[in-house]
């Protein structure tokens, strides 16, 4: 077989379906197979696959009958129970995926997710290249970061070229962006007790340089991972309304929100696992502790073991390790509480598991 690389495709979708469609559907290859001899095969690298959403928009879902008394289409979650053996049912109303000025989902236009230079990617990454050694890594990314000369500000909706990291494009008076307004609703019932509305929203939302990575894991038998969420908006919004829309509570609203989540990396790893009871449980272990005169008294490298001098230096300073979250106003209807910020966060432990709460 020849060697070939797949190349990014972009997908013109107006809503899931389209899409759909264009993944199913049988497309046009004109190629002619050769075999290959080993010395060939053994220089051959696997590109991953990339993928972008042009014009892209997604509206999903009502729980209002249409005009026949059909009811709408919505997606729910059941299965679920309460402290006092309620069926609990979380209904998504709405969720929606569109162009900047959407007014909360109201008027929704086309967007694109990445571009060919800089697509959404699934991958298997050489783990010796990212400090897994020996492993074969599979990786979801979004669109990569990118350097400040050739990058957008991750925050501003005007942003000119050159003004930040952020590779995904704004909108302008010609040109889509390729930062969509993102939002949903839903409902949560308990029994008969059925609760308002709970929307929430992010306007122009970037997720550049975030990105899923799972490998297993030799002496414990699981799958393993390093999970990386950059989040940026300019605004997100969530408030709670009656079941018909007529009445709302007030609006928590955060502007110029920046989340960069780190959980798990190559030194320590997150576990999934399922536990004996059925349970699922995401766990990222305590960092060992060094044996005694592993660290030498002054803290230096010299008077220490040097590998484990060099772990223990690897996992404190580097930054892509700590979690960041910042805030530039936080208000609540009228009230101003003013801006927040959580720097350098280091997620040292971490156990949840889910728990059956029938009686």
């Amino acid at each position: 077989m020849t060697d070939s690389v797949i190349q990014p495709i972009p997908f013109r979708a107006v809503s899931l379906l389209a899409l759909v469609f264009v993944l199913l559907g049988p497309l046009p290859v004109h190629a002619e197979m050769e075999g290959l001899s080993e010395n060939e095969m053994s220089n051959i690298d696997g590109a991953g696959i990339g993928f972008v959403l042009e014009n892209f928009k997604f509206s999903h879902g009502t729980d209002e009958p249409d005009a026949s008394g059909a009811q709408g289409r919505i997606f729910r979650i059941g299965g679920i129970k309460s402290t006092d053996g309620r069926e609990v049912d979380i209904t998504v109303n709405h969720l929606y995926i569109s162009g900047a000025g959407s007014n909360y989902g109201e008027n929704l236009s086309p967007v694109n997710l990445g571009r060919l230079v800089n697509p959404w990617s699934i991958d298997i990454v050489d783990g010796n290249t990212i400090g897994v050694p020996e492993k074969a890594v599979l990786e979801f990314a979004a669109p990569a970061m990118v350097g400040a000369s050739e990058g957008y500000d991750c925050m501003n909706a005007s942003a000119g070229v050159g003004s930040g990291t952020c590779a995904s494009r704004p909108a302008t008076a010609g040109f889509v962006g390729e930062r969509p307004d993102i939002g949903l609703q839903m409902n949560v019932a308990v029994g008969d007790d059925r609760s308002a509305n709970i929307n929430i929203h992010a306007k122009t939302a970037v997720i550049d340089g975030s990105y899923l990575r799972l490998w297993g894991d030799n002496e414990r038998r699981q799958m393993v991972g390093q999970f990386k969420l950059n989040f940026y908006s300019p605004e997100l919004s969530v408030n709670a309304c009656t079941q018909d829309g007529s009445a709302c509570g007030s609006r928590i609203l955060l502007t110029d929100f920046a989340l960069q989540l780190a959980i798990g990396n190559q030194l320590q790893p997150v576990f999934f696992d399922v536990d004996g009871t059925g349970n699922f449980v995401v766990d990222v272990a305590s960092i060992g502790q060094p044996a005694v005169g592993e660290i030498g008294a002054d803290g230096l490298r010299g008077s220490s073991n040097p590998d484990s001098w060099d772990f223990y230096e690897a996992y404190y300073t580097n930054p892509e390790f700590r979690s960041n979250l910042s805030i530039g106003n936080f208000t609540v209807g009228t009230r101003d509480f003013g801006s927040a910020r959580v720097q350098g966060m280091l997620i040292q432990h971490l156990n949840i598991r889910t728990r059956d709460l029938t009686p």
